[in-house]
């Protein structure tokens, strides 16, 4: 089926690239739909990210990690006036997300299949409107904590792409890692977090659809908390 992938040495991804071998029709809507949509890293970036986009967009907003891409499917139609980057390393969950698009090629939408940081490093500086890193793995084994994606580099890295008042929303049920958020957005000069009352955060951000991690956190009876931060 050609589903053969040379694993890759990368900064920031830790897991696995693959799980369960691909049904046909996922294979198909990969191999279809994202040759059309992969950023070219090799190529130089665009002073205005409007230009990666074929239909006129607005702002240019980034999900790294977006699972089976419930989230960014549910805002490809509700925002045609915004560009969509996704990022997942993890084959299964690329696949699921082409899939879910039935052969169409969104014109407001951009994929990476790689480490989130090398598309980072690509892009230009204040470039970004907003950040989005839902659910995440949380390495909740303390020899792991070093593997977590919020961590002092990145956040140098979302200072550098996002423009100023940008935002970076950050959503997991795992009350370490929340802490952990916290702690290094605090510590980090160019990051306020944005919350009126506890309610508000853990309220969902607007039109939020789910997705199979909040459920499945739900079920196990933990509390999701939706952070927002803005870039000074």
């Amino acid at each position: 089926m050609g589903e053969s992938h040379p694993e890759r040495s990368t900064e920031a991804f830790f897991g696995r690239r693959r799980g369960k071998r691909l049904r046909p029709l996922q294979h198909d809507a990969l191999n279809s739909v994202l040759p059309q949509l992969k950023i070219d890293l090799e190529s130089s970036p665009p002073a205005n990210l409007a230009e990666l986009f074929s239909q006129p967009v607005k702002e240019t907003w980034l999900e790294i990690g977006f699972g089976g891409g419930e989230h960014l499917v549910s805002h490809l139609e509700r925002k045609p006036e915004t560009g969509f980057i996704g990022v997942e390393p993890f084959v299964n969950g690329m696949a699921k997300l082409t899939s879910a698009l039935e052969d169409r090629v969104p014109a407001n939408l951009r994929l990476h299949d790689d480490d989130a940081t090398q598309l980072l490093d690509w892009l230009p500086e204040a470039s970004l409107d907003g950040i989005d890193l839902f659910y995440p793995d949380p390495w909740t084994k303390k020899r792991h904590w070093k593997r977590r994606f919020v961590n002092e580099t990145n956040l140098d890295r979302f200072a550098r792409v996002l423009k100023p008042g940008g935002t970076f929303r950050f959503a997991s049920d795992i009350d370490t890692y929340v802490n952990w958020t916290l702690l290094h957005c605090r510590n980090h000069d160019a990051f306020d977090w944005k919350a009126e009352s506890v309610e508000s955060w853990r309220r969902p951000y607007e039109y939020w659809p789910g997705t199979r991690y909040e459920a499945k956190a739900l079920r196990e009876g933990r509390t999701p908390a939706y952070l927002t931060f803005i870039r000074r």
